[in-house]
């Protein structure tokens, strides 16, 4: 009887694990790996073709530069904003916390189109004085940005808020008691308690803002050699029957993710891996 007791929860974990694995390779695993076949199914010409298309390589620069730009935008919020839905009790909190976490439900296309309304050149809020000052927000790189902003602002902030919550404000409030002051206590405290929660979200953020495709579609223009993004390049290719261009540029855009989260997953603490 005891034997078959320890046996049952064993038997059990493996079913669940053999589930989870199989779910995990259908839904991820498989699909990136057709990518990787179909980009090498005819050695490295695909891969050629598109680091020779000078349209190609622009977008592929535009897209690192606007995701370099969001990531660098969201850190800083991310933290600050950490920051004050953690330390400070304050009237209309859990609407910022809200507010943080509204682009994980609201539609990167509705992201657009709101940004269209606000920022458009015609009918837009503010767009016609932007432009009259000489300043183009939507159908260029400023629009981009800002949608791609949008889409990957919580991802720092639901990394660094757990982190700030488990350690406390002991040591902080031990750092001011001997006189140190907000920025130092930041920088010698708080920086180095929370700086691989940080990385993480970054890490996080750099792979949205590389993959974000339909915020970009709406605001860019999709304009060759200007406005368009990788993720769009990809959809024009597969649309134009230029499959191999396609699937070359979509494992860039991969291959630029997972090498991030590879690193960051060798760097890090052996304590923080369990």
């Amino acid at each position: 009887m005891v034997e078959a007791r320890r046996r049952q929860p064993t038997a059990l974990r493996w079913v669940f694990r053999a589930i989870v694995t199989t779910y995990l390779f259908l839904l991820v695993a498989g699909p990136v790996s057709l990518v990787v076949r179909h980009t090498f199914a005819e050695g490295l010409t695909d891969l050629q073709g598109i680091a020779e298309d000078p349209d190609v390589v622009h977008a592929l620069r535009l897209t690192v530069v606007v995701a370099l730009v969001s990531v660098v935008i969201n850190t800083v919020f991310g933290v600050g904003i950490s920051l004050l839905l953690v330390r400070y009790e304050f009237p209309g909190r859990r609407l910022l916390s809200a507010f943080v976490n509204l682009p994980l439900s609201v539609s990167p296309i509705v992201v657009g189109l709101s940004l269209v309304l606000v920022y458009g050149g015609r009918n837009g809020w503010f767009g016609p004085t932007l432009e009259a000052a000489g300043f183009q927000v939507v159908f260029a790189t400023p629009a981009i940005v800002m949608a791609t902003v949008f889409v990957a602002l919580p991802l720092v902030v639901r990394e660094v808020v757990p982190v700030l919550q488990e350690v406390g404000v002991e040591q902080e409030q031990a750092a001011r008691s001997l006189g140190a002051g907000s920025l130092q206590t930041f920088r010698r405290i708080t920086l180095p308690t929370i700086r691989w929660a940080v990385v993480y979200g970054v890490v996080l953020s750099l792979a949205r803002s590389l993959g974000e495709f339909g915020a970009v579609k709406v605001v860019s223009g999709n304009v060759l050699g200007q406005t368009r993004t990788a993720t769009l390049v990809v959809e024009e290719k597969y649309l134009n029957f230029d499959q191999g261009g396609a699937y070359a540029t979509a494992f860039l855009l991969a291959s630029i993710s997972v090498a991030c989260i590879v690193v960051v997953s060798i760097i890090r603490p052996r304590e923080q891996r369990s």
